[in-house]
């Protein structure tokens, strides 16, 4: 059995887990989050404890049984602290500047870069305007916004 999948997830207090069909919903605290279940996963919500059972035993099977695992705990996780990311803009000149649901950041080209924010994603610059930091429920979504910020220098 997968090492990772067979460890049950624990929900704290205020978290709810409801599965309809192939899609996992959980909510908590922060908001709400559906994860699709991977083909051959069965989750069990009992007591406030979430467990997956996968119906066979090939290694693809097994590999998505912790995958399927570790997507719903970075749910909850999500859904209870949030992720966050920090990034630190470093040159001379360089600065960013949140402007409603954008970033505009100088980066030593010949006109401010823009970065629009997508729905679920917070972002704040510090006072300085060299720090920035990207925070979220999802951890995919914020882990992608981080690396398209860093990705326009």
């Amino acid at each position: 059995m997968s090492r990772v999948g067979k460890a049950p997830i624990t929900l704290p207090e205020k978290t709810t887990v409801k599965v309809n069909g192939g899609t996992v919903t959980i909510e908590g605290p922060r908001g709400k989050l559906q994860q699709p279940l991977q083909p051959g996963i069965e989750v069990r919500v009992d007591d406030g404890v979430v467990t997956l059972h996968r119906s066979g035993s090939t290694g693809e099977e097994r590999a998505r049984h912790g995958l399927a695992r570790a997507l719903l705990a970075n749910a909850v996780l999500g859904v209870t602290e949030g992720f966050r990311k920090e990034l630190e803009i470093v040159g001379v000149g360089y600065r960013g500047q949140v402007q409603g649901r954008e970033v505009h950041l100088t980066l030593g080209y010949s006109h401010p870069v823009v970065y629009a924010i997508p729905d679920g994603v917070e972002v704040a610059i510090d006072e300085r305007a060299n720090r920035i930091a990207v925070s979220g429920n999802d951890k995919q979504q914020v882990g992608q916004v981080a690396a398209d910020l860093r990705s326009l220098r």
